[in-house]
């Protein structure tokens, strides 16, 4: 069980932080000032310190030096309650893994105490990381990694992003993943990753959208201790980390030209410095890249290096929408519940009849994440059986409902005041707008140019509201 250590004079947020972060299966202490918080260092060792930058004693920066010295094998973040780029900066130089502001969001906090672990775990052993069973059968469908975080269905679009991947996994190409936000390119990556003769060397994740062209540098091949100013340490880049393995490059279609022409030359030479250093370090990565952006338009842009997009292009895969995967869908959705009820501690069986109805009749524009995040919330909502109607956002259960009067009411059984044309007319053109914003009702009144009250009236009129 990883050790989290959270620095925070305010008790109440201490109290949820650690109470979260408990039932997401952390052991987790609490300090309420920087004196404490190294108390509890000298006596403990702790795997992350998630520490507040305002403490009644000390502040953040101050915090970071004094762990960072004493204790540099163990990560730090720092919590604000404002957004300040340069801060950011400097805070990451002096050996913070990230930079949190408020308010805080679950499952911001919980990727990014993930990733945070698995960087420190990268760096502090020196033998490769051990993958258990690489592919498990479950019924009909496949889950691979041990975190199950990659599902397989039965849908002909599921079935060929599988066949991909088998037949990309053994070689050495460099990969394009390419699909819309949330479709689960990290975990294709992982995939693909767990499939190679580099299954137990790192896989490393990088962010590139988080990215400022001051920290990219040191982020991707790291710098050594004294090479400029604030660099208290030597910091080992994303590329070192990953030697031997696989290094994953999220939204790359996000990093300015300049950084590019320093990848494209380590992509090449298959070296790097560290900044400050004059000595080469041999590289052996497998790079694989994921972007939801038409990057053949950024090259026409002159945003994107041609050069750089044909050295990463000797493979790529599509990944399908959820909404292309049919019933492929309740494969995810019962995959997801049993985490759920894991992590939440209940016993939900399934999902009602209307439930799946719905699930199957939206059109996901989030995808994979959105379904996940769906299901977590009905899940929290729901204290036994299986998760009714009432349990999803309304949006969903509205859309859905929108859907499913399309399909069952035909026009001559439509609402006798929509029978002339015009009403009918009316009728189709709200549900399209509707449907284009996910029933967000402000969002379609504006583009219907009517105010939300008479939206409301409307829709109560085509019974389109619970």
């Amino acid at each position: 069980m990883r050790k989290i250590l959270i620095v925070d004079d305010e008790v109440n947020i201490g109290i949820l932080l650690s109470k979260f972060l408990t039932r997401n299966s952390f052991s987790v202490s609490t300090a309420s000032s920087g004196l404490t918080a190294m108390e509890c260092l000298s006596k403990e060792t702790y795997d992350l310190v998630l520490c507040d930058y305002r403490l009644e004693d000390t502040d953040g920066k101050e915090m970071l030096v004094k762990i960072k010295e004493k204790y540099p094998n163990t990560g730090v973040i720092i919590i604000t309650g404002y957004s300040d780029i340069k801060l950011a900066v400097e805070l990451i130089k002096l050996g913070a893994y990230d930079y949190i502001t408020k308010p805080l969001y679950p499952d911001e906090i919980l990727n990014t105490i993930n990733k945070a672990i698995e960087t420190q775990i990268a760096l502090a052993v020196d033998v490769p990381r051990q993958v258990s069973e690489v592919v498990k059968e479950k019924g009909n469908h496949q889950v691979y990694s041990e975190q199950e975080n990659f599902v397989v269905g039965q849908s002909i679009a599921s079935k060929e992003l599988l066949k991909q991947i088998e037949v990309v996994a053994p070689t050495n190409y460099s990969v394009i993943l390419l699909g819309e936000s949330g479709t689960g390119k990290e975990s294709v990556a992982m995939a693909i990753h767990l499939n190679s003769p580099r299954k137990n060397k790192p896989f490393v994740a990088m962010d590139c959208g988080s990215l400022t062209k001051e920290l990219a540098g040191s982020e991707f091949f790291g710098h050594e201790k004294g090479s400029f100013t604030g660099a208290l340490y030597t910091k080992i880049g994303h590329f070192e980390m990953a030697n031997g393995g696989t290094l994953f490059l999220d939204e790359v279609g996000n990093l300015s030209y300049d950084i590019q022409a320093a990848l494209l030359r380590t992509v090449q030479e298959r070296k790097i410095k560290r900044i400050g250093s004059t000595k080469e370090i041999d590289l052996d990565v497998r790079i694989i890249i994921a972007t939801n952006e038409n990057l053949g338009s950024a090259i026409q842009n002159g945003r994107f290096r041609e050069d750089l997009y044909h050295r990463f292009n000797e493979f790529s895969i599509n990944l399908p929408p959820l909404s292309a995967r049919g019933h492929d869908i309740m494969i995810f959705a019962h995959t997801f519940l049993k985490v759920a009820n894991g992590e939440l501690n209940r016993n939900i069986t399934g999902f009602s009849t209307e439930v799946e109805d719905c699930f199957l009749t939206y059109n996901w524009p989030g995808n994979v994440r959105e379904l996940k995040n769906v299901i977590k919330r009905a899940t929290l909502l729901t204290d036994s059986g299986e998760i009714q109607l009432k349990a999803l956002p309304l949006e969903i259960s509205t859309y859905a409902r929108a859907s499913a009067l399309e399909h069952t009411i035909s026009r001559s059984e439509r609402p006798r005041g929509l029978k002339n044309a015009a009403l009918e007319a009316e009728y189709d053109a709200i549900l399209k707008v509707l449907r284009e914003v996910n029933f967000n009702k402000t969002k379609a009144a504006q583009l219907l140019n009517i105010d939300r009250k008479t939206l409301y009236n409307k829709m109560k009129a085509i019974d389109l509201e619970k």
